[in-house]
């Protein structure tokens, strides 16, 4: 039966929701303790060494236990990483486990500890199907009145964290490994692909929900247009969004501004720098002494719910830390500002901007869709895609390997 469809994506209560569209989704990690990430994989290392280190009352106090982990807890190993120990912390630590690169909150990439005893929650699920092949679609808190973005979307493991707002859920793109059985209502790819007469992929439609997603407090609201023209030109923007949002993983070029708007360090960043403050006149990111431009106000007001994106990463690196390392692991850290966080500080400043740069294309492609047809809730549930089955919504069945458990033993699954 064909889908029924409404004049417009101005009814939003009509649309469907990214949850009828991508049907799986994983809550928000849960770290319970904040040493366990860092901007550099150095600290990391460092806070492992002086946690291993102690002993008794001073470990418990490093550790900064939780209900659900504690130094006596066990646990599981983590999924597709070496193993590691899986005994109480406090009994036998085992070998440090190599930090991983991911996603922490918006346009963060961090590092992290994979050692499932020093986490609260680490959604093991998302660890099952985090490859080479994988990409994540994870939801912006809901702020009224954000002109945000709904999502992003990344290669790393994102821990979903949102900067305001209530988090929202992350969504992988494929249910198992090796990029296979995309997380796609079943039937959608068949529907979409017969009303607009081309092929349509999973990666299809997480760019064509990175362009035109709109921001509600149910979760993102996805406009699908009755036919092919404005989806063309909505895959084809969203295709430019996620190779900016993916920052050259999956053989894609790093994002470089056009010569003559790449940003420079115009005066040295001191070692231990106060907190940013913008020169809207100089275009231009002041670091106590250090300056660092051009930076457009596009790149400087970007916002995830609400929350200035670079604000909140410089912050996050500029703020004198309390106390010292024997008062918190957290607060054990570069002492001085390092040369390779330049780097990255220059490189999310060019992402920044050069996804502000899309966003007339963006608000083009949402007027032309206020105009359009599109198919409604209603519509995909006579078509027999909406209720999406149970089955769905829940993990595939990935394990092609046993995974150690708790104290050494096999994990059943």
């Amino acid at each position: 039966m064909a889908a029924q469809v409404a004049a417009g994506a101005g009814g939003g209560g009509a649309l469907p929701l990214l949850d009828d569209l991508m049907p799986w989704s994983v809550r928000p990690l849960r770290t319970g303790r904040a040493w366990v990430t860092a901007p550099d994989a150095a600290s990391l290392r460092a806070r492992w060494d002086l946690l291993a280190a102690a002993e008794g009352a001073e470990q418990e106090r490093l550790f900064r236990p939780s209900r659900s982990r504690t130094p006596l807890t066990p646990a599981a190993s983590l999924p597709g990483r070496r193993p590691t120990g899986t005994s109480a912390f406090a009994r036998d630590p085992g070998p440090y486990p190599e930090p991983v690169r991911i996603l922490h909150g918006a346009f963060d990439e961090q590092w992290l500890i994979p050692d499932h005893r020093l986490l609260d929650a680490a959604r093991p699920e998302l660890w099952r199907v985090a490859d080479a092949h994988q990409l994540f679609a994870v939801e912006h808190g809901y702020v009224p009145q954000d002109g945000g973005p709904a999502l992003s979307a990344t290669a790393l493991l994102p821990d979903g964290l949102s900067p305001a707002g209530r988090p929202g859920r992350i969504r992988p793109l494929y249910r198992r490994p090796g990029g296979r059985e995309p997380n796609l209502a079943p039937g959608l790819s068949a529907l979409l692909a017969a009303r607009y007469g081309v092929p349509v992929t999973a990666e299809h439609v997480l760019a064509w929900v990175l362009a035109a997603a709109l921001p509600s407090p149910a979760g993102p609201l996805v406009p699908l247009p009755a036919d092919g023209g404005p989806w063309a030109q909505g895959v084809e923007l969203g295709q430019e969004l996620l190779r900016l949002h993916l920052r050259g993983a999956r053989g894609g070029e790093r994002p470089r501004m056009p010569g003559g708007r790449r940003p420079y360090v115009r005066a040295a960043i001191p070692p231990r720098p106060a907190g940013p403050h913008y020169d809207a006149a100089e275009e231009a990111i002041v670091l106590g002494e250090g300056r660092v431009s051009p930076v457009p106000s596009g790149a400087w007001d970007f916002r995830v719910s609400g929350v200035r994106v670079l604000e909140l990463w410089l912050g996050r690196r500029t703020a004198t830390p309390e106390g010292t390392p024997a008062q918190g692991l957290e607060a054990v850290g570069p002492r001085d500002w390092p040369q390779e966080r330049t780097s990255e500080l220059l490189e999310l400043v060019s992402v920044l901007a050069l996804l502000a740069g899309l966003r007339p294309r963006q608000q083009a492609l949402r007027e032309r869709l206020e105009r359009a047809d599109v198919l409604t809730r209603d519509g995909l549930r006579s078509a027999g895609l909406l209720p999406v089955a149970a089955a769905a919504r829940l993990p595939a069945s990935v394990l092609d390997h046993q995974e150690e458990g708790p104290e050494g033993q096999f994990a059943l699954l």
